[in-house]
């Protein structure tokens, strides 16, 4: 079972699958792919993780997000290229950083190699090829990559190397055109000989510190020589018969989404009736203590307040889930953030503006010394029931991925909803000061969510609410229509 953010990624892991690969090489190929098919969503120099579990019950996170930049340089006395571009979502606004000083040290392209080595059993042409394709004979643009293409069209085309790649002859790429990378397709081609040398620590890792040098941006080239994946043991939240497995520290989003979780099974608020008016409000009132308890730091005298409030109630990305045959299973979630504008010269690949998202900076922007894995919303999860895997799943979505996963967790648990079901449901996000609501809640349930919160109530689904992609070993699975997914099974 696959399920991801676009048909080609999903074919991308479907085939691998099919030629004998495990879940690891499958999750590796659809990376890859997403960097072609989802631009605006993923790079190869963005950053990510992967929660991988193997047959034998081996457990791991792969941490291959950004560090911070700047070693080798006296970023003190530099002041870095670095300028806000507002993003209009359908019924709000975000505004994003963007330019060279945005820039981190990128990991995604040193991930997927290292997980290939460690946990892969194909070889490394192999999973390339359908990226490869891609590239050199273009991806037709979809609805929803078209959606993406709109709002992100100041940052994509801020920059010549942007306006050739994501224009054709001056016309702006929509819904039905054809997006070819062939700069990218001839890189890729080089990394089952190179396996990421020339970007980390050959020509093109000094073509990006000469341009940033240029540009007054912070990467250097030991940023990227230095750069290393990390290995970690999952945050593991139990409840009852069920456990959650999801990214640790120094990641915000899983401790998070780890805290929620356990608050709703403590205090019994994930038991009231699906879809009524009083589960709907005890959502809205729990996503409302996970942001204190995120400006708080987690703290645990927060969180013991967080549940004694609870209990008195009573009444960013695009993300892979892959399980295969054996029953090893994958969870990976990659972002770009939204592009920094500036394309690495000759490979068609993007680089992150991860320094210039606000979530991930609670310090401050550029308060943090050099060579620090940033801190991420980022959160790919397993939920295990009797120590077998129920579910596998992740969203993209920035601040929404914790109260995306969590509401649909709590579909599948205790809504007694199948994946796809619990992806469809409407949602809602506390953003600290309104309550977003989509459309879709019963007229009961939205005047009760408007009596005890400032509701903004959004015109149709949208990409803002994030993008979960589940897949279950059952056989079933459940992709997000805000961002354009795709289920695919495979049959062996």
């Amino acid at each position: 079972m696959v399920t991801s953010g676009h048909p080609e990624v999903s074919r991308a892991a479907a085939a691998i699958l099919e030629a004998g690969g495990n879940a690891f090489d499958a999750v590796v190929a659809a990376g890859f792919a997403a960097a072609v098919a989802e631009p605006g969503l993923s790079s190869l120099g963005g950053g990510g993780f992967l929660l991988a579990r193997s047959r034998e019950g081996e457990e791991i996170l792969f941490d291959f997000f950004v560090d911070t930049p700047g070693l080798g340089r006296d970023t003190d006395r530099l002041e870095p290229y670095f300028f806000p571009v507002t993003v209009q979502f359908a019924g709000a606004q975000q505004d994003f950083n963007v330019g060279l000083g945005a820039v981190a040290v990128p990991g995604c392209l040193k991930g997927y190699l290292h997980v290939h080595q460690r946990l892969g059993s194909l070889p490394l042409a192999t999973l390339l090829a359908p990226a490869v394709r891609l590239a050199r004979e273009g991806v037709l643009v979809n609805r929803a990559q078209a959606s993406f293409f709109r709002v992100l069209e100041p940052i994509l085309t801020l920059e010549q190397a942007g306006r050739a790649l994501y224009q054709d002859r001056g016309v702006y790429l929509k819904e039905g055109s054809r997006f070819c990378n062939p700069d990218l397709g001839r890189f890729l081609e080089t990394l089952a000989g190179d396996r990421g040398e020339s970007f980390y620590a050959g020509a093109l890792a000094y073509q990006m510190a000469a341009d940033m040098q240029e540009g007054q941006g912070l990467l250097t080239y030991d940023d990227l020589a230095g750069y290393q994946v990390i290995e970690r043991a999952p945050l593991s939240v139990t409840a009852g018969p069920c456990t959650l497995l999801t990214n640790p520290k120094p990641s915000l989003g899983g401790n998070l989404i780890g805290t929620g979780f356990a608050l709703g099974i403590e205090t019994g608020l994930f038991e009231l009736a699906w879809g009524s008016a009083d589960q709907a409000l005890a959502m809205a009132s729990l996503q409302v203590e996970m942001e204190r308890l995120r400006t708080s730091g987690l703290d645990e005298a927060e969180q013991a307040a967080a549940a004694s409030r609870l209990r008195s109630f009573r009444r960013g990305t695009t993300h892979v889930s892959i399980c295969d045959a054996e029953g090893n299973v994958a969870s990976m979630t990659t972002s770009n953030g939204e592009g920094s504008g500036y394309i690495v010269p000759g490979t068609g690949i993007m680089l992150n503006n991860m320094m210039g998202e606000d979530d991930l900076h609670p310090a401050g922007f550029h308060a943090s010394p050099p060579g620090l894995r940033v801190a991420s919303m980022m959160s790919p999860s397993l939920l295990l029931e009797d120590a077998t895997v129920r579910l596998v799943l992740g969203s993209g979505g920035s601040k929404r991925i914790r109260t995306a996963i969590l509401q649909v967790l709590a579909g599948v648990l205790f809504g007694g909803l199948d994946p796809q079901r619990a992806v469809d449901a409407p949602r809602m996000h506390w953003d600290g000061e309104v309550l977003q609501v989509e459309p879709g809640f019963p007229e009961p349930v939205l005047a009760t969510l408007q009596n005890n919160f400032p509701v903004n109530l959004w015109p149709r689904r949208d990409i803002y609410f994030g993008g979960v992609h589940a897949a279950s070993p059952s056989g079933t699975g459940g992709a997000d229509p805000r961002r354009g997914g795709a289920v695919q099974r495979v049959t062996v």
